[in-house]
């Protein structure tokens, strides 16, 4: 396929899978390769940002970390959609709680995804464009998430740009939480709605998919070894529905 390898991804379109897992750490990539998948071979390292193509349960899958960001997801998912063939994203993903009802180590399905960057710029729309799953994912997802018996809630989440915020200028965190919360809004992360507009805007699928390792009203936290190794109910229902596709 014209253009590739890129400069972020030193590979050839035959070397990924037409589904990809993409946690956003490159440790956590090559721990889901190690784990999961059967015969994988690391088929990108550029940067530090590990790509992998094995199998699961016979079918080809690929798992490649996209960093942190909507600038990082955007270059990563674009280039994986456009240049190497791929058809299916699946983020899985840590994320925040912002409500009550969501719980530490909860898996959240984002239907849709809040912002609050300038990703949709780009596209000099005359409105405001709403990220969201592709439907035949999260469906699917849904489905086998129910035959395993794996809890899940379904809603919107919210991409942010900004991990730290001026701290005089800045809302308080537990102002922000409820500010989304009241709409319904589950958890906060960083990188869904650029990946969801890169998917609608190339004709492809992407849906994000996360455990929540901190929450905003409690405090509560998972460790930096309990994010990258504790997520398996995720990581098993993505690959259960990455066989599907």
């Amino acid at each position: 396929m014209a253009g590739a390898p890129t400069p972020h991804i030193a590979a050839t379109p035959e070397q990924f899978a037409k589904t990809v897992l993409m946690p956003g750490d490159p440790l956590r990539s090559a721990f889901i390769a190690e784990t999961f998948l059967e015969r994988a071979v690391l088929v990108n390292n550029v940067r530090g940002v590990q790509g992998y193509t094995g199998t699961y349960k016979g079918e080809p899958v690929s798992v490649m970390a996209s960093g942190m960001g909507m600038p990082s997801m955007g270059i990563y998912s674009y280039e994986l959609f456009r240049h190497f063939g791929v058809e299916n994203l699946l983020r899985v993903g840590s994320a925040g709680a912002l409500t009550e009802q969501v719980r530490l180590r909860d898996l959240v399905l984002a239907m849709g995804a809040c912002t609050d960057s300038a990703w949709a710029n780009q596209y000099h729309l005359p409105g405001t464009f709403a990220p969201i799953a592709d439907y035949g994912l999260l469906s699917a997802c849904v489905k086998t998430a129910v035959e395993l018996g794996i809890p899940h809630r379904v809603g919107n989440v919210v991409s942010t740009d900004v991990f730290y915020a001026d701290a005089e200028a800045r809302m308080p965190e537990e102002t922000q939480a409820a500010a989304w919360g009241k709409l319904g809004v589950l958890a906060v992360e960083m990188e869904t709605a650029a990946l969801y507009m890169n998917a609608a805007r190339l004709g492809k699928r992407a849906l994000g998919m996360f455990t929540v390792s901190d929450h905003l009203l409690t405090g509560e936290g998972l460790t930096v070894e309990e994010r990258q190794t504790s997520f398996t109910d995720m990581i098993r229902l993505a690959l259960e529905t990455a066989v599907l596709l």
